[in-house]
């Protein structure tokens, strides 16, 4: 058995080695390049410019000089332009997703959703929100003016990596700001694209910027930089903290999506079978690599056996395989480092005593290549290192309560707050569950998420929201008029 197509071994070879600069490509002063692998081949599909301090410098001093311009732009025709954009963006729509499956290996079918089609909805959203901003407010003998908050260094996630572009470079061009993007190195193919298409749309040069490379090297110039007045990043816990200590030598703004350990809280007179087929199909989506993945399951004890059969079964249920195959479920994690870190983790639960109760660390039967880990459930508790920590790939833990309020202190006993689940036969209970919950973002009873609510986390999940309007405000700040 093979797990590749056709397709996947004879993709175009990219090469992408210059970095877009004041409304052109350049050259890099880059030596060197960065392999761009598909993670279902393990084969090289393309190279970007390992990128320097010295192209993030270019490109902070062509945003800067661009600021002025943009920030005086009205706001019906900055919204005209983000419209443009997405336009455009759907247009290559196709060609965008079988690209970021070969980038990432999420499997294409919900790839289409959750990677292209939701960056175009998301473009769209921050255009039409333009108009919900309060932009001046009179409050007695004083003016409030909200304003672009300057130029915004936005660090994106291999995750997600279109997405991740047009959420932060979307909001900060509706607020006024101007950009300097390092894509994932990991996952920057897709970037290039929406470069191309800033200038298609006719977005003034200078106001989007991009610079491929590594965190320690172009995220730090970036979080550095004295040009640069705001870092938006999405990553972990390490490159937040690591931003942050470089930002606030300049007293940089901040917004930071970072780690998650969410929990699927299910509640004693919940549909316990739609509540864990629900929660694994979030939390195994993107073979894991996902946030805000609710990778703790808590449940009833009286009904732990009923919930691990129910778990093992569905977990059973995920199909491995090529991910240009629409009939694959589950594809590889992104990087051999990835999947080897995620098997650490359930050597050492086994090792610990915690129950397995479907899966493992093997490598899948019959696949020859690709970094695949089956989906994998244990069962025990909230001491577990498995539920404490985040292992980014598709393990979930089934963890017993013994009652509402001991759900709602186990739920709450993690370093994370990003995203959560409450079910329950009464939505008004779910609701009061959901307020005692210090999590960024809570869904009830399998509420699908609105793309315009704001998203962000509590704690060691970060600072910040995007998504809608609240994304346009994470990048302006407050100006009194008075007189």
């Amino acid at each position: 058995m093979t797990t590749v197509s056709e397709e996947q071994r004879t993709a175009q070879y990219t090469t992408a080695t210059d970095i877009f600069v004041g409304g052109e490509w350049r050259k890099s002063s880059a030596t060197e390049t960065i392999a761009v692998i598909n993670p279902a081949t393990e084969e090289t599909i393309g190279e970007v410019a390992r990128g320097t301090a010295e192209d993030v410098d270019l490109a902070a001093k062509a945003a800067a000089a661009a600021f002025d311009g943009w920030s005086q732009t009205p706001n019906g025709e900055r919204a005209a332009a983000i419209h443009r954009l997405a336009d455009l963006l759907e247009v290559r729509g196709d060609e965008l997703t079988k690209l970021i499956v070969s980038e990432v290996g999420q499997p294409i079918t919900f790839a289409v959703g959750s990677q292209t089609d939701v960056a175009v909805s998301d473009l769209r959203h921050f255009a039409d929100a333009i108009n919900d901003v309060a932009w001046v407010e009179l409050v007695e003998d004083f003016m409030v003016r909200r304003e672009p908050a300057g130029v915004v260094g936005a660090i994106a996630a291999w995750n997600g990596p279109l997405r991740s572009v047009a959420l932060k470079a979307g909001a900060a061009l509706a607020a006024g700001c101007t950009v300097v993007v390092k894509p994932s190195e990991i996952a920057p193919l897709s970037a290039y694209v929406f470069a191309n298409l800033v200038n298609e749309a006719g977005i003034p040069a200078g106001v989007f910027n991009l610079v491929s490379g590594e965190g320690p090297v172009v995220g730090e110039a970036i979080a550095s930089h004295p040009l640069i007045d705001v870092v938006s990043l999405t990553g972990s816990v390490r490159a937040g903290s690591r931003v942050m200590e470089l930002g606030s030598r300049s007293i940089k703004r901040m917004a930071l999506e970072l780690g998650g350990k969410s929990a699927n809280v299910i509640l004693e007179d919940a549909d316990l079978e739609q509540a864990i087929n629900v929660g694994l199909d979030d939390a195994f989506r993107n073979a894991g690599q996902v946030c805000g993945g609710l990778s703790r399951t808590l449940v009833p004890r009286s009904r732990l056996a009923e919930a691990e059969q129910i778990a093992v079964a569905k977990a059973e249920s995920f199909l491995m395989g090529d991910p240009l195959d629409p009939s694959t479920t589950l594809g590889p994690v992104i990087t051999e480092r990835q999947r080897e870190r995620i098997r650490d983790y359930i050597r050492s639960a086994q090792t610990d005593g915690v129950r397995m109760l479907v899966g493992g660390a093997e490598q899948p039967e019959g696949f020859d290549c690709g970094y695949y880990i089956k989906a994998t459930v244990f069962s025990g508790d909230n001491h577990d290192r498995l539920a404490q920590e985040e292992i980014f790939g598709p393990v979930n833990i089934i963890i017993p309560f013994d009652s509402e309020a001991d759900a709602i202190g186990i739920a709450n006993d993690s370093s994370y707050g990003l995203a959560g689940a409450v079910w329950s036969g009464d939505p008004e209970h779910a609701r009061a569950v959901a307020a005692r919950l210090r999590t960024g973002r809570i869904r009830i009873n399998g509420t699908p998420i609105n793309m315009k609510a704001p998203h962000g986390g509590f704690k060691l999940s970060g600072i910040g929201r995007e998504m809608g309007r609240y994304g346009i405000e994470e990048f302006l700040e407050y100006k009194s008029v008075i007189g």
